[in-house]
């Protein structure tokens, strides 16, 4: 299906969309595709399937945490692999690789995107891959294996490399509330809304989904007035960390869907 499954999502869907982040073998090694099942029934639009990494620069201390207790697990990227492709047969919702470049080198970037295509993977969401080093280097072998490769955006990026990330986004734009990491809550000030703002005037084709610090159903449904949609990551870890995570996970996925209609 390559990026197929995101560009009918975005068709069939303009707004109000949301995608959960979830770190591949927590809290439990095999909880991923228990999660992934629970999310699709729930009504989630599509998810973010965070491969653990030791280094993760753009991650908070909350999904950090996570990566280090998958990593304990024995979560790898060949038991990744397996999950994404034993719950593709249940789900037919997006599912995108996030993850560090180093990652994919280590494996070889051939067998990598290989891997991904066979269990299902619909894009990737790569933080510290550069659009300018994707293009000179990396953008032919990504459309060889029809993997769309998502790029994040922030207040401090300049307008022409938002146009770059445009023309090179296959799937949609992330934009990053605010320059710090992941996890960072607070409600949001004036800069952020006027930051959404120039971002929801500006002509892009692509949809833009807002993440980084979206922990409660105001700040998704704030979210959703500037953007096609949404990304909740640390919040939706945090609520994993108590004593039953499938539960746990339907009932913070209630919440923020009730609210929302």
């Amino acid at each position: 299906m390559g990026t197929q499954r995101l560009q009918q999502l975005f068709q069939h869907k303009k707004e109000k969309l949301l995608s959960i982040y979830i770190t591949a073998g927590y809290p439990e090694i095999d909880a991923m595709p228990k999660l992934i099942k629970l999310l699709s029934d729930k009504g989630v639009d599509f998810i973010e399937a965070g491969m653990p990494y030791s280094d993760p620069l753009a991650d908070g201390p909350t999904i950090q945490h996570s990566s280090s207790i998958a990593l304990q697990n024995g979560m790898n990227l060949s038991l990744y692999f397996k999950q994404i492709a034993q719950v593709r047969q249940e789900v037919d919702l997006p599912i995108l690789f996030m993850g560090y470049f180093n990652q994919i080198l280590k494996t070889g970037i051939d067998k990598f995107l290989q891997q991904c295509k066979t269990a299902g993977i619909d894009g990737l969401i790569i933080p510290d891959l550069s659009p300018e080093i994707y293009q000179a280097q990396y953008q032919q072998i990504f459309e060889k294996y029809d993997l769309g490769l998502v790029f994040l955006i922030s207040p401090t990026t300049l307008d022409e490399r938002i146009q770059l990330i445009d023309e090179l986004s296959s799937g949609f734009i992330y934009v990053v509330s605010s320059s710090a990491t992941t996890g960072k809550t607070g409600g949001f000030g004036q800069e952020h809304l006027q930051y959404f703002e120039k971002i929801k005037a500006m002509p892009l084709k692509n949809p833009t989904i807002i993440g980084f610090g979206i922990d409660s159903a105001d700040k998704y449904q704030t979210a959703c007035q500037y953007a096609n949609g949404a990304i909740i990551g640390s919040a939706f870890i945090k609520a994993l960390s108590a004593d039953d995570p499938l539960k746990n996970a339907k009932y913070f996925i209630d919440k923020i869907i009730n609210a929302a209609l």
